[in-house]
């Protein structure tokens, strides 16, 4: 009976995220490295959208909370048989697998963050969530448009990147056509040509960097599959700014594992519910789901019993 891992990317958090987090003695350490990033009251500050979707900021917080939350149930679960991240969410996914610590995470997070800033500094660019129209039609809007494939959950659920107004124009284009548009809280066109620059820099910053073989399989945005050698894991990092997110292919890659449960290791659901309706045969859920680590660690044990 074997356990997956996901962690999810930016847009995920809210400020009723995980809040038996701050009273567990396994967190206080990366919660310390958050707060010395963004300040002692970045939980009273997820309020503010503004401040929450700064990228600079989600990109700290959602690797912050996501490592504390696993380095509370880890060893109480049954270790993962294959890990997967989604966007910045990669980071605490190879942190699960052993590649690197929750130091290392944190800040790659904030050079990372950084890098993408300065990838568009100047521009107005962002994302756009199209869901219900088939991959034909968004290429077509894509190449009038000057936008690129960010995110790939399914043949007719993808996530555009690019210019803020050429965004409006293609949302507005779509929606005539059928499509369910939605704007999301990020201000640069991550996983698009538009993060080349932030990819070099990334490279440069991985690449005298020590990286272990992961405990499990860790299966990477940019190919879509599992990646084990340091070398092969340091080009999926870095090469995922600028390159589309392949998560439908992840999650398949992940089901021809037969995991029999699916844990979300992070806040929000946004990853079990697509996982569920992909794959709805093996149970699915989020950790933010649930009220405290002990339900999360009775849920899996459960799931998997019954498996």
């Amino acid at each position: 009976m074997s356990l997956a891992l996901l962690f999810p990317g930016q847009g995920t958090q809210h400020p009723a995220m995980l809040p038996w987090l701050d009273v567990m003695d396994e967190a206080f350490g990366t919660l310390g490295l958050l707060t010395d990033m963004l300040g002692a009251d970045w939980r009273g500050r997820l309020g503010d959208a503004g401040w929450a979707s700064r990228n600079n900021v989600a990109q700290c917080l959602l690797t912050g909370v996501s490592v504390a939350a696993w380095q509370c149930l880890e060893g109480r679960v049954p270790a993962p048989s294959v890990i997967a991240g989604y966007s910045v969410g990669e980071l605490s996914a190879f942190c699960a697998a052993g590649v690197f610590d929750a130091v290392t995470a944190m800040r790659l997070a904030r050079d990372r963050a950084e890098a993408m800033d300065h990838s568009v500094a100047g521009y107005e660019t962002g994302l756009l969530a199209v869901h219900g129209i088939q991959a034909g039609t968004i290429a077509d809007a894509c190449r009038r448009h000057g936008l690129a494939v960010a995110i790939r959950l399914a043949t007719d659920r993808v996530v555009l990147g690019g210019l803020a107004d050429a965004l409006d124009r293609a949302q507005a284009e779509l929606t005539t056509e059928g499509a369910r548009c939605t704007r999301l809280a990020i201000n640069v066109a991550s996983h698009t040509p538009w993060m080349a620059s932030a990819t070099t820099a990334l490279a440069q910053r991985v690449a005298a960097m020590p990286f272990s073989v992961p405990r499990a399989a860790l299966v990477c945005n940019f190919s879509g599959a599992a990646a084990r050698s340091p070398g092969d894991l340091k080009r999926a990092l870095a090469g995922q700014i600028a390159s589309t997110v392949l998560w439908d292919t992840c999650l398949d890659s992940i089901a021809e594992r037969r995991v029999h449960c699916v844990l979300e290791v992070g806040p929000g659901s946004t990853l079990s519910k697509l996982w569920s309706e992909r794959h709805p045969d093996v149970p699915a859920r989020s950790i933010d789901e649930f009220r405290s680590p002990d339900a999360v660690v009775r849920w899996v044990a459960d799931t998997l019993a019954g498996g």
